[in-house]
C-alpha cells in the first residue's frame, strides 16, 4: 500500500476479487498496488458506504483493509457457484469483523430469492467446515444488509420508528415444509426449514412502508386470466 487507506464517505458499489483471472488482470493493470482491494483504496474508494461484491479470494491484508475502512463485502453465493468463481470465506471475514451482506448478482446468479441465496451461502460455508446458523443467515439477509448499506437506522428490523417494509412468511407453505416444521423444536428449526425448502409460495404477504402490496390469498382467490 502507498500508506494508510484513504477512506471516503460517498456511496460506491463494485466487484472485487471475484475470480483468479480477474485478479491477475488487475495486477497487470496496477502493478504498484498491493492487492485488488488496494487499488480501490489508492483511489479513495473504500469506506463505510462502500459495497463490494464477491471478495472470494481475499488475502489476510485485504480482509484487514476491508475491516479497517468499514467497507462492506456482499456475498453472492448462487453467482459464485454458477460461475465457478470460488468459495467465499464467510467465517474468516465474519471473525475479522468485516461488514457482510447477501446479494444475488443476478447477471451471474441463478435466483433473486433470499431463500435460495441463504441456502447456497450455507452450502458454501459447509464445504469449508463452518455452519451458518439459521439466525445468522436471516440476520445477514436483513439487518446485516441494512447495516452494510448504512440504512439500519430505518430498515432491517421490526421496531418503533422503522419503515414498515415487511415480508410475512408462511411457515407451512408446502406439504414438505409443513411436515418438516411439525418436527421443529425451536425458532432455528423453523427458519432452517425455510432456508432449505422455501420458494415464492412461502411469501404470504408483503408490505412497503406499511402498505400491503402483495397478498397471496387475494391472488389465489382472483387468479390472473390470460
Amino acid at each position: 500500500m502507498y500508506g494508510r487507506p484513504c477512506i471516503h464517505q460517498q456511496s460506491t458499489q463494485s466487484h472485487v476479487s471475484e475470480n483468479l483471472d480477474e485478479i491477475s488482470w488487475v495486477n497487470e493493470l496496477f502493478p504498484n498496488a498491493d492487492s485488488y482491494l488496494d487499488v480501490y483504496s489508492n483511489f479513495g474508494l473504500l469506506g463505510p458506504r462502500a459495497l463490494y461484491g464477491h471478495g472470494i479470494h481475499f488475502s489476510d491484508s485485504e480482509i484487514a483493509l476491508a475491516a479497517e475502512t468499514g467497507s462492506a463485502i456482499v456475498h453472492c453465493p448462487t453467482s459464485n457457484l454458477f460461475m465457478g468463481s470460488g468459495l467465499f470465506q464467510f467465517e474468516r471475514l465474519k471473525n475479522s469483523e468485516v461488514s457482510l451482506a447477501f446479494g444475488t448478482d443476478i447477471a451471474g446468479g441463478t435466483s433473486l430469492s433470499p431463500f435460495a441465496t441463504m441456502k447456497s451461502a450455507y452450502e458454501i460455508a459447509q464445504l469449508q467446515g463452518y455452519s451458518i446458523s439459521p439466525e445468522e443467515a436471516f440476520y445477514t439477509a436483513t439487518l446485516g444488509g441494512a447495516k452494510a448499506m448504512h440504512l439500519d437506522d430505518r430498515i432491517g428490523r421490526i421496531a418503533t420508528g422503522y419503515e414498515a417494509d415487511l415480508v410475512v412468511i408462511d411457515l407451512k407453505s408446502t406439504p414438505m415444509i409443513e411436515n418438516r416444521t411439525n418436527q421443529a423444536d425451536n425458532l432455528g428449526d423453523l427458519l432452517f426449514a425455510q432456508i432449505v425448502l422455501a420458494d415464492d409460495r412461502a411469501i404470504r404477504a408483503t408490505y412497503a412502508a406499511g402498505n400491503l402490496v402483495y397478498d397471496r390469498k387475494v391472488l389465489l382467490d382472483n387468479p390472473i386470466k390470460g
